[in-house]
């Protein structure tokens, strides 16, 4: 799908100035991603000061190729509204949930738990938390509360998974974010966990490497640590593309 093809036309979709930020940005061609900003250009998509935000030509990359103009997006964990920003500005219908929103268009809802219907989605993109080095809020039921090491975490990672299978299109797209952790000198290859537990639910349709920018980590004193004490930071994220399984439509299918 081309960038021509790409911008509404003519849709009852609220189309931010941000359109042309995002135009002419070429699509990833390899499973490298590597977005040094957060945003591609002068708008800003998301908050690039919110712990963790999603780099905003990722989920463009997503979103322009598994999706149409029209097409209903939905981001479960949305943190600062990237997902939202994005899908807006390239003719989306977009919902986004997350259990502590931080903007009025983020209705606020546990996704475990989603309120929409069967077979209703056309795109999901998820970039839940990694682990509990980040506490994203005080709600009791906050998976940053959790460390990846307990089995209560991959049973959460578990029942979104089955709330996105459940509300998304057979043959649409997933697009999961998430990376490994090493909290407290231990290594959890959550990377792999997550995989393995997404393939009982999803065709895969391939694993991209994205580069890790902007994490708190990222400074001389944690170098010199990683170096001193024999760990590794974190320099990469994965980004599982998923499929939902189903009976090939006639038209429409995004191969």
């Amino acid at each position: 799908m081309n960038a021509t093809m790409d911008r509404p036309r003519d849709l009852a979709v609220p189309v931010l100035k941000g359109w042309d930020a995002l135009r002419d940005y070429d699509l990833e061609a390899t499973t490298l991603w590597d977005f040094p900003a957060q945003s591609p250009g002068p708008v800003d998509f998301g908050d690039h000061r919110f712990n963790g935000v999603t780099p905003a030509s990722l989920v463009m990359n997503l979103v322009r190729r598994y999706s149409r103009p029209g097409d209903l997006v939905v981001d479960a964990m949305a943190g600062s509204g990237t997902t939202l920003d994005v899908a807006r500005t390239l003719g989306r219908r977009v919902l986004a949930f997350d259990l502590a929103p931080r903007r009025p268009d983020i209705a606020r809802n546990d996704a475990r738990h989603l309120p929409l219907p069967d077979d209703s989605v056309d795109l999901h993109f998820v970039d839940p938390p990694y682990s509990d080095n980040v506490r994203y809020s005080d709600e009791a039921a906050c998976l940053g509360r959790i460390s990846c090491r307990e089995e209560e975490f991959l049973e959460a990672m578990e029942m979104i998974a089955r709330e996105l299978l459940r509300t998304l299109k057979p043959r649409h797209a997933l697009g999961w974010l998430t990376s490994d952790a090493y909290r407290h000198g231990r290594f959890t290859p959550l990377g792999f966990l997550t995989f393995e537990m997404l393939a009982k639910y999803f065709e895969p349709v391939d694993v991209v490497c994205v580069a890790r920018h902007n994490d708190r980590s990222a400074n001389p004193m944690w170098e010199h640590r990683a170096r001193r004490f024999g760990f590794y930071l974190r320099g990469f994220k994965y980004l599982f593309i998923l499929r939902k399984p189903g009976a090939r439509p006639s038209e429409g299918a995004f191969e």
